[in-house]
């Protein structure tokens, strides 16, 4: 694989870890801004609308720059950003800062998607999705876990300085590994790029994308209390966790061949997990393990989704289209997230929480079906290898 692609790995890894380790600090964040876990879960919320605002407007903004220079102005934005989210003096200057910082997510993993899959032979296209996503990966695996112990450990706002720095490092190495000739894009055409968002089949994937992930931050989101206070685990041991969470990550993306049964099955095994996860959080041995499949379910859909989407709209409109799915899942995690700070508004609890989310991938089941429904002996039910 070329080395720019690592670069964009970089840029995930960074992106990845500003998105998620927030999960992991709600607690000590409520508690110097003095806010409640359901406010500050709302932080979450505000980064993915800012990723569901931003993606669609920066990548139209940006559609006839070259790529290369796209990525560049993107992690300018996302360093600039979480410095402000690092000297944020009030919740809410807090969650403006996170909603710029936001604004960089979904044109990167779109643009750079695209980017991606030019760098590579026709048969690694997926594959060099997937390397690119792996960032993510190692976001949860190896950031998430340790932005969050610093946070515990020096403060929340260590966390974001700590961010900050591997902005500047990734902005580096876009600049020194990604090829300029390589990355530019033909004139856009507004009106040829908006016409692939009609697409049935680019429509559903969004729908599927927006149901699942929901699911997913209904829970995860709120992952810290829900294993202090009911697993009872001490809040050092979230930290720990979370690294299971990061392996569960790994396997979900390195089981992904063929689309519709990695869709399909991710979907289930997902609606599963959340169900059953209302039981086994009480077991502090299977509350870890459940951490662990619970990454698992989740991760394995998203290369699948967005391999899917970029065939869907292949030619005018596909930097768009990608950049739309990236809004889908945070479109996603700011439901999920509203959706069990709801929950716990309510007064129902958050051993509630699991069982309201279950119903989430359920109902993308359901639109996975009319999806193949409609879009029957397509390439959507050829073999895809997202991992060579």
């Amino acid at each position: 694989m070329p080395l720019a692609l690592y670069a964009l790995a970089a840029g995930a890894f960074g992106i990845g870890v500003t998105e998620f380790v927030i999960m992991g600090l709600l607690i000590d964040v409520s508690k110097d801004l003095g806010v409640s876990i359901s406010a500050a879960g709302q932080l979450i919320s505000g980064y993915a609308l800012g990723v569901v605002i931003g993606a669609p407007l920066l990548t139209i903004a940006t559609g006839n720059w070259p790529r290369k220079t796209v990525l560049l102005a993107l992690m300018a934005i996302f360093t600039i950003g979480n410095l402000a989210c690092a000297l944020a003096p009030d919740y809410w200057t807090l969650m403006g800062a996170r909603v710029i910082t936001a604004f960089a997510h979904g044109t990167f993993f779109g643009v750079g998607s695209v980017v991606a899959t030019g760098l590579v032979a026709p048969n690694k296209k997926a594959s060099a999705i997937a390397l690119m996503f792996t960032g993510l990966t190692i976001a949860n695996i190896l950031g998430v876990p340790f932005g969050t112990w610093l946070g515990q450990a020096f403060g929340w706002r260590a966390t974001f300085w700590a961010v900050t720095a591997v902005g500047l490092a990734a902005f580096a190495v876009i600049l020194a590994l990604v090829p300029r000739n390589r990355t530019a894009p033909e004139k856009s055409d507004l009106r040829a790029d908006l016409a692939v968002l009609r697409r049935t089949p680019v429509l559903l994937g969004f729908a599927i994308t927006v149901l699942g992930y929901a699911g997913v931050f209904a829970v995860f989101t709120y992952i810290a209390p829900l294993l202090t206070e009911i697993s009872g685990f001490q809040e050092a041991a979230v930290s720990p966790i979370l690294l299971v969470f990061g392996g569960g990550l790994i396997a979900g993306n390195i089981a992904d061949r063929w689309l519709v049964p990695a869709v399909l099955g991710s979907l289930v095994v997902l609606a599963l997990v959340l169900a059953t996860m209302s039981f086994a959080i009480h077991s502090q041995v299977l509350a870890v393990i459940y951490v662990g499949l619970l990454g698992a379910a989740a991760f394995a859909t998203v290369a699948p989704l967005q391999m899917w989407v970029l065939e869907k709209a292949q030619g005018a409109g596909q930097s768009l289209a990608s950049s739309f799915n990236i809004a889908a899942f945070n479109l996603g995690n700011a439901a999920g997230a509203w959706l069990g700070g709801a929950v716990i508004a309510q007064g129902l609890g958050l051993g509630s929480l699991t069982w309201v989310a279950a119903l989430l991938p359920v109902a993308a089941l359901a639109v996975a079906g009319l999806a193949l429904r409609l879009d029957r002996g397509t390439a959507l039910g050829a073999p895809v290898c997202v991992r060579s």
